[in-house]
């Protein structure tokens, strides 16, 4: 498990590096972004994996791996989002985008941590295509929370699911990074 937690904390602060980079580039213009927004903005960075995984070719730069990185910092944005608002769009200093980041990405390597414990890191054997499905299928149901204004019967709220989009995007990090995954 030690080898999990540092290859986890690994992609993460590779994550968490282009975030706060593009945090100097653009500032945290993100901001306008509403729960709906963040939501398409992910399914387009996994529907571009799923085509690629299917075709096999790429006619634009960003690879598989980017896309899953992509995908990581978009979740933290929704949790970050979901927290603070989107009623005032105000800027974030940087320091306290970093800040919001790493309290968010802390939530989500906990919950990684105890599901990995109990699910005996059964992702390790899993292939990349299931990665990209079960967030496609997750951001599905992200959709259908909001459309129902937030409310569930008996599941998990949107909350939850963008941490387990974010840890699957992790996983198929580390599992690239292991040459296990193409990129």
């Amino acid at each position: 498990m030690s080898n999990t937690e540092s290859q986890y904390n690994k992609a993460l602060n590779s994550c968490m590096d282009i975030f706060l980079k593009k945090t100097k580039d653009y500032g945290t213009s993100w901001r306008v972004l509403r729960p709906i927004s963040i939501t398409d903005q992910i399914f387009i960075k996994a529907r571009r994996i799923r085509t690629l995984q299917e075709v096999k070719e790429r006619k634009v730069g960003d690879d598989i791996h980017s896309e899953f990185i992509a995908i990581v910092n978009y979740g933290i944005i929704g949790l970050i989002q979901l927290a603070i608002g989107t009623d005032q769009i105000e800027e974030v200093p940087a320091a306290e985008a970093e800040r919001l980041y790493r309290t968010y990405a802390g939530e989500v390597r906990n919950v990684m941590l105890a599901k990995n414990h109990d699910y005996g890191e059964a992702w390790r054997d899993m292939s990349q295509e299931s990665f990209t499905d079960l967030i496609l299928m997750k951001l599905q149901r992200i959709r259908q929370i909001l459309a129902n204004d937030g409310r569930t019967l008996i599941s998990e709220g949107v909350d939850s699911n963008f941490t387990d989009i974010i840890n699957y995007a992790l996983f198929a990090l580390i599992l690239i990074g292991e040459g296990k995954h193409t990129n």
